[in-house]
C-alpha cells in the first residue's frame, strides 16, 4: 500500500486516523512483507510445516519429531526469529502433500512398528493431552468443535489436534490408548474470479482413530481396505480406532479437501464468546471511569479550599495555627532514605512504560498480528533494550535533584538491577526445561544473543541516557528544605504505611483484573489475544487510575503531617503487582490443569517476572504522579 504525504500535518492527520479505526475494528490488520497471503494457481503446492507440540497441562512445549511420526527424507529447519525461539516454536517441513483446488482422499503417508519405547512416549503425550500443531501458508491448523450454545450449534476452534485419547473398549473397563492416525484436512481458500488465483484462508483438519487393514503383504502401493476412494470407502467415523501399544502397527493416512471461504484469519479470532468479552470490559471500563471522576472532583474541590484558606491567613497568629499539609513544607522535599535505589527503579519504571506503550501502538497499527508469530515478543525486547537511553536519563534526573554527584554508579544499577533479576529466574527456567529435553528451552546462540543485547546495546544507551540528564539542571524545590527534621506526629491506624499501601494497589488491579483474565488465557490456554485497541484503552485507565489513587493517598498523608512521601508513592501503586500475583495463583488452582511440578514452577516463574515488571511500571506512575501534585501544590501556597 503506497502513501504518498506532501506535508506533516497530512502524516499527523493520517495517524489519528488510522488509530481510531483500529479502535473501531481492532480485529482487522494489514500484512506486512514475509507474512502476507500467497496466491496460489489451481495444482500449485501447498507446503504444510510442522510446528511445535503442546499441552496446557504441562506448558513443555517439544518438536513434532521428538515423536515416531512419519518423516520426509530430509527434515529442512525453518528460520525462527528471536519471539519464536524464546516461545519454544519449532517450525520443520511436513511430509504431507497438498495441490492447490485438488481433493485428494486416502492418502497413505506411512507405516511404522511401535517397540515398548515408542509405545511409551505416545502413551505419555495422550496422557498429558498434547496437540499437534501445523501451519499452511501462515496459518495455524485448527480443530472446528461443535457445541450447543443456548440450545443452538456454534463452532468453535481449537488450536491443533491431539496426539491421541484414552477410552475403553465397549464392556471392557481397561484403559486403552488411542492414536490420530488418520486426519480429514479442509483448506479453506478465497477466489478472485478475475484472475482465478485463489489466497488460502483457514486451515482445518477432523482427526480420526481407525485401525487400518490390508490384503497381502504391505508395500508402497498396497490398497487399504479401511480407506479407499475407488470403492467409496471413507473415513468418517473412528468405529475401530487405532491401539497404542508394543508391536502395533500403525498406518498414517489423510484426506484434504478444499472449500471457498470469505476472509482469512476469521475461524481464529473468533475462538472465545465476544459478546461477554466486550461487555466485560466496556463494564469494568464504566466502573473505573466512574470512580475515577468521584476522586477527581472531591480532589480538585478540597485543594482549591485548601489552597484559597492558607493564602487568606494574614496574621502570625492565625499561621500558627494553621494544620495539615502545609506545615511540613519545610520537609517535604526532603530526600528519602535509599534515594539511589528509588532512583533505580524509577528509571526502570520508565524503560518498562516506553516500551508497553509503543508494542501497544505497533500491536493496534497491525504490525504484532497473529500473523506475524514471535513478533510481539521480539518487539517487546528490541524495544525494551532501545528504551534503556530513557532509563538512564529518568534516574539520572532523579538523582540530580537528590543532590547526587556520582550519576554513572546511578547508571550502571539502573543498566543491571531489573535485568539481572529477570535474567536469574530466567535462567532457571531454563535449565527445568533443558531438564525436561523440551524445545521450549532457550539454545545457548539464543542466549549470546539477549546477552549482547543487554551488554552490547542496553547497558550503553543507559550511560548515554545518564550522561544527559545529569548534565541537564537540577529541578529546583518550590520551597526550601529545613536543616532540621520535623517529628511526624502519631499517625491514626488507617495511615499505617502498610495498610494504605496494601490499599492502594486494589483500585488500579480493578481497572486490569478482567482483561487480565483473557491475557491469561491466551498466554497458558494457548489460545490467540488479539483486541489491543481495548487493551490500549485499559492500560490508559489503568495509568489514570494510578496516579489518581496514589494522589489522593499522599495527600491524606500530607494532611496527616507525614512528609515521607517519596517512597510510599511508588509502593502505593506498585502494590497492585501484588494483587496480580495473588491472581495469578487463583487462576492457576481454578482454571489450570496443569499437575506436574517442573511445569508449576514454569508457570510462577514467569508470573513472578510479570508481576515484578508490573510492580516497577506502575509504581514509576505513581510516584511521578506525585511528584508532580506535590510540587503543584507547594507551588501555589505563599510560604513566609
Amino acid at each position: 500500500m503506497a502513501m504518498n504525504f506532501r506535508s506533516r500535518r497530512q502524516i499527523f492527520g493520517s495517524v489519528i486516523a488510522a488509530i481510531l479505526l483500529i479502535f473501531i475494528h481492532s480485529a482487522h490488520s494489514f500484512y506486512l512483507p514475509g507474512v502476507a497471503p500467497q496466491d496460489f494457481e489451481k495444482g500449485d503446492e501447498l507446503k504444510v510445516k510442522v510446528n511445535k507440540l503442546t499441552s496446557i497441562k504441562t506448558q513443555l512445549p517439544y518438536s513434532y519429531y521428538s515423536l515416531p511420526f512419519c518423516r520426509p527424507k530430509k527434515i529442512v529447519d525453518s528460520t525462527e526469529n528471536l519471539g519464536e525461539v524464546l516461545r519454544g516454536d519449532r517450525i520443520e517441513n511436513a511430509p504431507y502433500s497438498f495441490k492447490m483446488r485438488e481433493a485428494q482422499m486416502c492418502n497413505v503417508l506411512g507405516r511404522i512398528t511401535l517397540d515398548a519405547k515408542s509405545a511409551k512416549q505416545f502413551k505419555e503425550k495422550i496422557d498429558d493431552e498434547y496437540r499437534v500443531n501445523m501451519i499452511l501458508d501462515n496459518l495455524p491448523l485448527v480443530v472446528p468443535i461443535e457445541r450447543l450454545d443456548q440450545g443452538s450449534p456454534s463452532i468453535v476452534y481449537q488450536l491443533g489436534y491431539h496426539v491421541g485419547l484414552k477410552g475403553q473398549y465397549e464392556g471392557s473397563k481397561e484403559q486403552k490408548y488411542f492414536m490420530h492416525n488418520h486426519l480429514a484436512f479442509t483448506v479453506r481458500y478465497h477466489r478472485d474470479s478475475q484472475t482465478d488465483a485463489a489466497r488460502i484462508v483457514g486451515f482445518e483438519v477432523k482427526p480420526y482413530s481407525v485401525k487400518h487393514e490390508y490384503e497381502g503383504k504391505w508395500s508402497e502401493k498396497t490398497r487399504l481396505t479401511t480407506c479407499d476412494p475407488h470403492t467409496k470407502r471413507l473415513v468418517v467415523s473412528s468405529s475401530t480406532p487405532q491401539e497404542v501399544d508394543n508391536k502395533k502397527e500403525i498406518i498414517f493416512t489423510y484426506d484434504e479437501s478444499e472449500v471457498k471461504w470469505a476472509s482469512r484469519w476469521d475461524a481464529y479470532l473468533l475462538m472465545s464468546d465476544n459478546q461477554i468479552h466486550w461487555f466485560s470490559i466496556v463494564n469494568s471500563l464504566m466502573i473505573v471511569l466512574f470512580l475515577s471522576g468521584m476522586v477527581a472532583m472531591i480532589m480538585l474541590r478540597t485543594l482549591y479550599r485548601d489552597i484559597s484558606r492558607y493564602n487568606e491567613l494574614e496574621t502570625q497568629e492565625e499561621a500558627q495555627e494553621e494544620t495539615g499539609w502545609k506545615l511540613v513544607h519545610g520537609d517535604v522535599f526532603r530526600p528519602p532514605g535509599n534515594s539511589d535505589l528509588l532512583c533505580v527503579y524509577v528509571g526502570t519504571g520508565v524503560q518498562c512504560l516506553g516500551m508497553v506503550l509503543v508494542t501497544m501502538i505497533f500491536a493496534m497499527l497491525g504490525f504484532l498480528s497473529p500473523s506475524n508469530r514471535g513478533g510481539l515478543m521480539t518487539a517487546m525486547l528490541l524495544l525494551w533494550v532501545f528504551m534503556g537511553l530513557f532509563a538512564g536519563y529518568a534516574s539520572s534526573r532523579l538523582y540530580k535533584m537528590f543532590k547526587g554527584t556520582e550519576w554513572k554508579r546511578i547508571a550502571f544499577r539502573t543498566a543491571f538491577l531489573f535485568p539481572a533479576v529477570v535474567s536469574s529466574i530466567f535462567f532457571v527456567l531454563n535449565a527445568l526445561i533443558w531438564g525436561q529435553k523440551s524445545s521450549g528451552a532457550v539454545p545457548f546462540g539464543t542466549m549470546f544473543a539477549l546477552i549482547f543485547l543487554w551488554f552490547g546495546i542496553s547497558v550503553p544507551l543507559v550511560f548515554v541516557g545518564g550522561y544527559f540528564g545529569f548534565k541537564k539542571p537540577a529541578l529546583d524545590d518550590p520551597v526550601k528544605t529545613n536543616k532540621i527534621p520535623r517529628q511526624i506526629p502519631e499517625q491514626a491506624w488507617y495511615m499505617n504505611p502498610v495498610f494504605s499501601i496494601l490499599i492502594g494497589g486494589i483500585l488500579p488491579f480493578g481497572a486490569v483484573f478482567i482483561e487480565l483474565f483473557f491475557i491469561l488465557t491466551s498466554i497458558w490456554l494457548n489460545q490467540f489475544y488479539y483486541i489491543f485497541g481495548f487493551l490500549f484503552l485499559v492500560f490508559v485507565i489503568l495509568m489514570v487510575t494510578c496516579a489518581e489513587i496514589t494522589i489522593v493517598l499522599c495527600y491524606f498523608q500530607l494532611c496527616s503531617e507525614d512528609y515521607l512521601w517519596w517512597w510510599r508513592s511508588y509502593l502505593t501503586s506498585g502494590s497492585s503487582a501484588l494483587y496480580l500475583f495473588l491472581y495469578a495463583a487463583f487462576y492457576f488452582f481454578t482454571k489450570l490443569q496443569i499437575t506436574k511440578l517442573v511445569s508449576a514452577m514454569l508457570y510462577f516463574g514467569y508470573m513472578l517476572i510479570a508481576s515484578y515488571a508490573f510492580f516497577v511500571l506502575t509504581g514509576t506512575i505513581g510516584f511521578y504522579a506525585c511528584l508532580w501534585f506535590t510540587r503543584l501544590i507547594y507551588s501555589s501556597v505563599k510560604i513566609d
